[in-house]
């Protein structure tokens, strides 16, 4: 610590600070009478790390929205599914506005980040919320990438249209089957439209 302090010129308190912040949020593990290790954050990570990603986009592995994007397919499904059977009439609500939405990338990241949150929300599951509060900093930077294809934008407004029909129809079980086709095929859109990017350089391959 005294090493280091002088190197970056801090005082040892703020630096010890500094230490134990990196160590809550994963990055290091520090044990007594053991040096510190730096960790693999792609196997003790947390949700916390996606956020610091997000601000270093230069770091960023190029598979990266393919991952959430499968993260997304396999946790959407059940919280749309249990939003429209707990509050339709709010689902109906938050849909409504797609029809409003501009032609412009930033506007569909926005609004999509906002409808998988109210879903999460209204699923009565909080830890739907907290996974996916998890993944904003790096989805609000990322999702953009996506809604610049025209393709991407047509391809959500389809969903969002299914979606409401759904919702207006009080059928949990169809928001469920909506949701997945939709989310498997954004991932797949996804992949062609960065070349196959989405299934390239996985940790661990």
């Amino acid at each position: 610590e005294r090493e280091l302090a002088q190197s970056l010129g801090v005082a040892r308190p703020t630096l010890r600070e500094a230490l134990h912040r990196l160590a809550a949020q994963g990055w290091i593990t520090i044990q007594q009478g053991r040096p510190t290790r730096v960790n693999d954050y792609w196997t003790s990570g947390t949700s916390h790390m996606l956020a610091a990603l997000a601000e270093h986009p230069e770091r960023l592995p190029a598979p990266l929205v393919g991952w959430l994007l499968e993260a997304r397919r396999a946790l959407a499904p059940a919280y749309a599914r249990a939003a429209v059977r707990a509050a339709p009439e709010q689902v109906v609500a938050r849909l409504a506005r797609a029809a409003e939405l501009p032609p412009e990338a930033h506007a569909f990241a926005r609004f999509d980040w906002e409808l998988h949150r109210t879903l999460a929300r209204l699923s009565g599951n909080p830890v739907y919320t907290w996974i996916l509060n998890g993944y904003e900093a790096l989805y609000q930077r990322l999702a953009p990438r996506y809604f610049q294809q025209p393709k991407g934008r047509a391809f959500s407004r389809r969903f969002y249209r299914r979606l409401l029909d759904a919702a207006m129809a009080r059928d949990p079980g169809r928001a469920e089957r909506v949701t997945r086709s939709a989310m498997a095929a954004s991932l797949r859109l996804w992949q062609r439209l960065e070349g196959g990017a989405g299934n390239r350089g996985r940790p661990g391959d």
